[in-house]
């Protein structure tokens, strides 16, 4: 009666059905997985971003690398904007998804250390590429800033390739111990998105601050592969009892011709 199922066809199927429900599982295990990481991660930006901010010396220092923990917490510091310093950072977007760049201006504080200033977004207007774009001033003299700490940019974690041969005063990304070559300075770990104060005029544009990640859809994801792989023995199933029906619906129309008397 299930003698077909031992037949090439079948034999795979039947194969092919038993890889996909482990594989099926794992899949939504994976999604599960996924969901708990970024639940967590929300709940870690939500933590820093509500904080009450530091002054910037209690969690960076100079070579210090900044933690996933102290990633977007809210620091204070105090110095002068050395604008003869100042680069721009290359293939930046703002919330338009305009291309443009973000204004990096060193901080030089109060004890002589540098603090790395992400002061915001500004249009690629220059008449070339190579030329450095017209930035606005920060304020003059002694500033108390407030910005949310950040690690330093790597290709790994950004996507974006740090090219050689930049014209002059331009970066693809925000390294802390290059800067302090370049500087020739003690420049803390890390940069800071400038929060406060304000810029005049609303240029150069602020950082955004970063969303939720959504967690949900991972779930959602992972209960859908697990409906797959429940479904998976139940469509075969369908597929088997199909099967029969169908040969024992031939075979029944076959047998009255078998078995018919021969015309007299």
């Amino acid at each position: 009666m299930y003698r077909f199922l031992l037949s090439r066809q079948w034999v795979i199927l039947t194969l092919v059905a038993l890889l996909l429900i482990p594989t099926m599982i794992r899949l939504g295990f994976w999604q599960m997985h996924r969901h708990d990481e970024r639940a967590a991660r929300n709940h870690l930006v939500s933590e820093a971003l509500e904080a009450k901010p530091v002054p910037v010396e209690r969690l960076t220092s100079p070579g210090h690398t900044v933690t996933r923990d102290e990633r977007y917490r809210g620091v204070t510091a105090t110095g002068t904007f050395d604008t003869a310093h100042e680069v721009v950072v290359r293939r930046r977007v703002n919330s338009d998804e305009e291309v443009g760049f973000h204004v990096l201006t060193p901080l030089v504080l109060t004890d002589g250390d540098v603090l790395l200033v992400n002061r915001g977004w500004i249009p690629a207007d220059a008449p070339s590429q190579t030329a450095f774009p017209k930035v606005p001033a920060p304020p003059a003299g002694q500033v108390t800033v407030t910005g949310r700490l950040m690690p330093d940019e790597t290709t790994e974690a950004s996507g974006i390739k740090n090219l050689q041969g930049l014209p002059d005063r331009q970066i693809m990304l925000i390294d802390s111990a290059r800067e302090a070559k370049r500087l020739g300075a003690e420049v803390l770990g890390g940069y800071i998105a400038l929060t406060a104060p304000e810029p005049k005029g609303d240029t150069p544009e602020p950082v955004g601050a970063p969303g939720d990640e959504d967690a949900a859809l991972n779930y959602a994801y992972a209960i859908q592969w697990w409906l797959f792989a429940a479904g998976v023995p139940v469509g075969w199933f369908v597929l088997v009892r199909r099967e029969r029906r169908d040969r024992a619906a031939a075979a029944a129309q076959a047998r009255p011709q078998e078995t018919a008397p021969a015309a007299v």
